[in-house]
């Protein structure tokens, strides 16, 4: 499968999110894209550093103190591990996974529960794991 029907079918597709982009785990590439879904290098740049972060004495990251800039808007960073970034911007929010080799970066709309949109976005990054990326 293309890395642009990941994006459409796993992703977009299921109807659990509204917009996703598939990157490089350097954050410096974009292997697919939903229409009109804009993720900055600077802000690709600000996800690469939140792995790169391994938290205060607390695991506290720096990226739960200042929020996430993905596509133009805030999200304050609810969740951030060495796999999984989650966002919240009111009742909207993003998801974030990283697998060895890619970086999932999606969007769910209001009318979404956050735990439907997180499912479906870490199912897909387990598949991609499983098969070495």
């Amino acid at each position: 499968m293309s890395w642009q029907a990941y994006v459409d079918t796993s992703l977009v597709g299921t109807g659990n999110l509204d917009k996703a982009a598939i990157f490089n785990a350097d954050g410096n590439s974009v292997w697919a894209s939903s229409a009109g879904f804009t993720v900055a290098p600077n802000e690709m740049t600000e996800v690469v550093n939140a792995y790169k972060d391994k938290g205060d004495a607390n695991g506290i990251k720096q990226v739960q103190s200042t929020g996430l800039h993905v596509a133009g808007d805030r999200y304050v960073v609810l969740k951030a591990d060495e796999r999984s970034l989650y966002g919240k911007k009111g009742r909207e929010g993003i998801v974030i996974v990283k697998t060895q080799q890619a970086i999932l970066v999606t969007h769910y709309p209001e009318t979404v529960q956050p735990g439907v949109a997180a499912n479906t976005v870490e199912q897909l990054g387990d598949y991609l794991v499983s098969v070495g990326y």
